[in-house]
């Protein structure tokens, strides 16, 4: 049987690589190396380490390289408004569900979920949204997962460094925050 375990702070460097695994798979082409790599390690090092455990990861240690991950499955915690499908508003988010090409199709995947499904049940969260590729559909509506009907809308705003974002202090319209 495959069990997963709560990822560390040391795990982020691991769990970065399998990020570009996914987003290779999902391209077709490996991702260009560059400051995300190092964005997602501290983000993944502050936020595993939080106490407020807004964020988890689960991962599967690779049985036959020490110190490699086989798969890992990341989740965050949201806390929206709450109505009557969701009295408390808490949201989970799942993302970053990926398998390493030579230990797929073993249930390392699935291990992650369970374990990350299982931690949202822990926190009282009663709703999980995440976006399924191709592949990962089967295993997430054997969870229970169910397309929704609503459409999604998405922006992107463009990349500014953090250094030379203005505060929100000064712009017209906003006044300082109490």
């Amino acid at each position: 049987m495959i069990e997963a375990r709560r990822a560390t702070a040391d795990d982020a460097s691991e769990i970065v690589r399998l990020r570009g695994v996914m987003l290779a798979s999902l391209a077709g082409a490996d991702p260009a190396p560059g400051p995300w790599q190092q964005a997602a390690r501290e983000t993944l090092r502050e936020r595993l380490t939080d106490p407020a455990e807004l964020m988890a990861a689960f991962v599967v240690d690779a049985p036959d390289r020490g110190g490699e991950l086989a798969a890992c499955a990341v989740g965050t915690v949201e806390r929206r408004l709450g109505g009557p499908g969701n009295p408390s508003g808490l949201t989970g988010y799942v993302f970053n569900v990926v398998t390493d090409p030579g230990h797929r199709r073993r249930g390392c995947s699935r291990a992650c979920m369970e374990a990350l499904l299982d931690w949202y049940r822990r926190l009282g969260v009663l709703r999980v949204d995440l976006r399924a590729s191709e592949h990962g559909e089967p295993l997430y509506r054997s969870l229970g997962f169910r397309p929704t009907s609503g459409p999604t809308m998405r922006l992107t705003l463009p990349v500014t460094h953090p250094s030379t974002l203005e505060p929100m202090t000064g712009r017209p319209g906003c006044s300082p925050c109490p």
